[in-house]
């Protein structure tokens, strides 16, 4: 008599587990093709979930990457601080962790990707669509920043600057310099370089000497 073969068991719901994985597919389909170009149903499709779990998980496509946005900004303030009191951070001491996080992890190249056939720049970096991505990610990256300052004002006793101010500006000093650094044709030498130089450039803008 031939034995019926066991039906394969359904995976049990995990709210968590469904959440990442529509992230990680997000992530690599929107660096792959774009935003515009992929949908809700390549997303649930690559995550292996149902459309409807990224719509009551997330609400849209929009706010889907705007969450990669924000994850991406608190990974990057989570190396920065990599577990130090805010007040024993100076800026030379998070822009060079910052430099290390994308060199480590491809970070930042990570977010362009080139067609080979024809030479097109898909993906997230320089992308007008991915605009939700990096304003998110900018404001965890600057609301950290300005709290570093504040507390290394309150530790060292400066009072010439606006902290919040200040952290904007830093934001933006640091993502150029990380845009000229990781440029296809940059030599480790001159990426060394323009950290170096970003380092001092900052420091001297907040009148502190760096440990790093």
């Amino acid at each position: 008599m031939a034995t019926k073969a066991a039906e394969p068991k359904s995976r049990r719901y995990d709210p968590a587990e469904t959440r990442q994985r529509v992230l990680e597919a997000a992530n690599t389909l929107f660096s792959q093709n774009g935003f515009a170009k992929t949908g809700t149903a390549d997303i649930a499709r690559a995550a292996d979930v149902s459309e409807g779990s990224i719509f009551y998980h997330f609400g849209s496509k929009r706010a889907l990457l705007e969450e990669l946005g924000r994850t991406y900004g608190e990974r990057m303030v989570k190396a920065m601080q990599a577990g130090d009191e805010l007040a024993d951070i100076d800026p030379g001491i998070s822009i060079r962790r910052c430099f290390s996080y994308c060199e480590t992890h491809n970070s930042w190249e990570d977010l362009v990707t080139v067609n080979s056939t024809d030479g097109t720049k898909h993906g997230l970096h320089g992308n007008p669509d991915a605009e939700p991505f990096y304003r998110a990610s900018r404001q965890v990256v600057v609301d950290w920043c300005e709290r570093q300052f504040e507390a290394m004002k309150a530790a060292h006793g400066l009072t010439r600057f606006n902290a919040k101010i200040a952290a904007n500006l830093t934001y933006g000093v640091v993502g150029d310099a990380l845009d000229l650094a990781f440029a296809p044709d940059t030599s480790p030498e001159r990426r060394q370089e323009i950290e170096d130089e970003t380092v001092r450039f900052v420091c001297a803008a907040c009148g502190v000497t760096t440990k790093a």
